[in-house]
């Protein structure tokens, strides 16, 4: 386990990943998990005051645009619960290794090369994954 969580926060991990990236079967799930897990890792940029998965899913501004959709709002299966805590427990998942963002962006246009002032890492699927700059999140890397 790389980050302390409750059962709750696992359900809410697993309930995140399948709003921001169902279609995108399991590996997408995880690299979006993959990007919450950093998020509360990362003692840096707008991460500072996020801890735990509550915290990271419901940051205000910066949080997902999944805890607004359908698929956030029933419980996880126990097949998007394994996922997340496959996630919790420290699988990552390139290109979402060291990735604080994502998006997906419109009409399948290619990827941005930067995101908040950050680098394309890669894509997959529809989402295009960012990391910060070597030096800004040490608890990253």
């Amino acid at each position: 386990m790389i980050i302390n969580y409750t059962t709750k926060e696992l359900d809410l991990l697993a309930r995140i990943m399948r709003a921001e990236a169902l279609s995108e079967g399991d590996l997408g799930m995880l690299m979006v998990g993959n990007v919450v897990v950093n998020r509360a890792l990362a003692d840096c940029l707008t991460f500072k005051n996020t801890r735990t998965i509550y915290d990271v899913v419901y940051q205000s501004p910066g949080g997902f645009a999944g805890v607004k959709s359908e698929l956030f709002f029933s419980t996880s299966t126990n097949n998007e619960k394994k996922l997340a805590k496959r996630v919790l427990d420290g699988e990552y998942y390139y290109p979402a290794t060291h990735a604080l963002w994502f998006y997906a962006p419109s009409d399948n246009a290619n990827c941005v090369p930067l995101w908040y002032n950050q680098r394309n890492t890669g894509r997959y699927k529809n989402h295009c994954f960012y990391r910060p700059q070597s030096g800004e999140c040490n608890e990253l890397y």
